[in-house]
């Protein structure tokens, strides 16, 4: 017997029928996530789920980005539900990976913010990455080289260099996030930045620039007039 209220399948039906006729830009963010649900959860109505969802994490990207762990803390959120919201996110940062790794990455410059602050700007923790170019500014390798608390990440800049060396990089993009939110860079991240570019140098390697990620945006080093 379902436990679906009685018009939750017309009502579906006439969420598909809009996305299907004018796309999901005629749905509203619950409504995206209700439906999404309702492949997960076909026998119930889960417009109140969604809403619950939303009002938890405080909207749809941070929603997305969340944990299986944190999404099931819900009532209502099962594993197949979970998963459902999970390869959505995978997704979507998988499409603005490549659309970011297309051609040189300084011509593709919002492409990449774009990719970074979708894959960034909700994480829990500070995570430091270094994205790694050739000569043509095309991505060699995007590699996590740090991971702290929600307030510092330890960064060795010796490691870092040698590993460029090691992959033949010609420049570098570092990239971290301030699970704060707030994406102005720090005395730390400033002096950080000044190291780097300071020791790259001597060894043919640019540093394009420093990123800072945050979920009010991002925050440019270079732009700032840093190093």
């Amino acid at each position: 017997m379902s436990d679906a209220v009685p018009d939750a399948a017309g009502h579906r039906s006439r969420l598909r029928r809009r996305l299907l006729d004018h796309g999901g830009e005629t749905l509203s963010d619950h409504e995206v996530i209700e439906y999404l649900l309702a492949l997960a959860i076909p026998r119930r109505d889960t417009k109140p789920l969604a809403k619950a969802l939303l009002r938890e994490f405080g909207g749809l990207a941070p929603l997305l980005a969340a944990t299986p762990a944190q999404t099931m803390r819900v009532a209502g959120m099962g594993e197949g539900a979970a998963a459902a919201l999970r390869i959505v996110d995978a997704a979507a940062l998988r499409l603005l990976r490549q659309r970011a790794k297309e051609g040189p990455v300084l011509a593709s410059w919002q492409a990449l913010l774009d990719y970074l602050q979708a894959d960034m700007a909700h994480i829990g923790i500070e995570r430091v990455r270094l994205l790694h170019l050739d000569t043509k500014n095309r991505l060699i390798r995007d590699e996590l080289v740090a991971e702290g608390s929600t307030d510092q990440a330890t960064v060795h800049i010796r490691e870092l260099l040698r590993r460029a060396i090691e992959l033949g990089s010609a420049s570098l993009i570092l990239v971290h996030n301030h699970p704060s939110g707030d994406p102005s860079p720090s005395r730390q991240d400033i002096a950080l930045t000044k190291e780097i570019a300071a020791a790259a140098k001597p060894l043919g390697i640019v540093l394009h620039d420093h990123i800072v990620i945050g979920t009010t945006g991002h925050a440019s080093l270079k732009a700032l007039g840093v190093f």
